[in-house]
């Protein structure tokens, strides 16, 4: 009879209960879910800052927040911003399981901060052209602006205004943290966790290759990246998942490896269920890119994201 570490090492999820884990769709069974871990974690918190700033994230994402238009990124939707959201919340939980307990504060600000982070995407009413994502090179700066100007709107404290900046900057593109200067190693801790979360969260989609081909036109519409088209960023995600592995292990601290703790309190099972789910879907992008170009997009099936491609772009067969 196998002992109980062993168990719990090996047991896997049911199914259902597995895709739940990467359901972040629906905003209402995510903010539930969501708040049943943080008040596991201080039954008593105060959330009411941290739900204004959530229900101004659903505004700017459905077109209802006055004075600015749906945000369009096909690729950094709604779905990336809980898929992150929910992430952060199940990696703050592990770190304070681990042992590096966190105060109240400190819990509210790595939610808001995923929230946030992806919010210059926005664009004002008057900003007509494109879908924001001309705006992916400086949509973390944005995002802070807009941070910035609606704190105490949200009745959060406007001390809060240099941790939130921090931690946001933490998810950009090519961010190296010890350029940052964090006043102390708490908010250093913070943004590690907001930062690990934003990468694995979004890898672990059951839909991540397929929605790399949404990215592929972010990036074309923001001139970045030198991918000769779709077929091509998908063989150079290989290379970018290895860089992202030391980026884990070294300036993220390792922080990921926190989410077992998780995982082990939450469903009885010691294992990073976004860790493996994230291999699976580069195990799976090997076999994908090791096709012809005229094969490879047969591979990917999940969501209808291919057929949505073929009617917004004439660079997919």
């Amino acid at each position: 009879m196998q002992n109980a570490a062993m168990d719990s090492t090996t047991r896997d999820l049911p199914a259902a209960e597995l895709r739940d884990l990467f359901a972040n769709s629906d905003p209402v069974d995510t903010w539930s879910k969501a708040r049943q871990i943080v008040q596991s974690i201080s039954p008593d918190i105060d959330l009411t800052g941290v739900r204004n700033v959530f229900d101004d994230a659903l505004r700017l994402f459905d077109g209802t927040y006055p004075g600015y238009s749906r945000i369009q990124t096909p690729y950094h939707d709604l779905r990336h911003t809980l898929d992150v959201f929910m992430c952060s919340v199940r990696l703050l939980h592990g770190v304070h399981l681990s042992g590096n307990l966190l105060s109240d504060e400190e819990i509210s600000l790595v939610l808001a901060a995923a929230l946030l982070h992806d919010l210059g995407y926005a664009q004002k009413s008057d900003e007509a052209e494109g879908s924001g994502a001309q705006h992916t090179q400086t949509h973390v700066s944005r995002g802070i602006a807009f941070m910035a100007l609606n704190l105490s709107k949200w009745h959060l404290p406007a001390s809060w205004n240099t941790p939130l900046t921090l931690i946001m900057r933490c998810t950009e593109l090519n961010h190296n943290l010890s350029h940052l200067g964090f006043p102390d190693p708490r908010i250093r801790l913070l943004g590690q966790i907001v930062g690990s979360a934003d990468l694995i969260g979004q890898m672990a989609d059951r839909a991540y290759l397929e929605k790399l081909l949404f990215l592929y036109l972010e990036f074309e519409e923001a001139n970045l990246g030198n991918f000769q088209d779709m077929h091509d960023l998908l063989k150079k995600t290989r290379g970018f998942y290895e860089l992202i592995r030391k980026t884990f292990d070294g300036e993220l601290g390792g922080i990921y490896h926190r989410l077992n703790y998780h995982f082990k309190n939450w469903v009885g099972i010691d294992r990073n269920f976004y860790l493996e789910s994230v291999e699976r879907n580069i195990a799976y992008l090997d076999r994908v890119i090791m096709l012809h170009e005229d094969e490879w997009l047969s591979m990917l099936k999940r969501n209808g994201i291919v057929d949505s491609i073929r009617q917004i772009s004439s660079t997919v067969p």
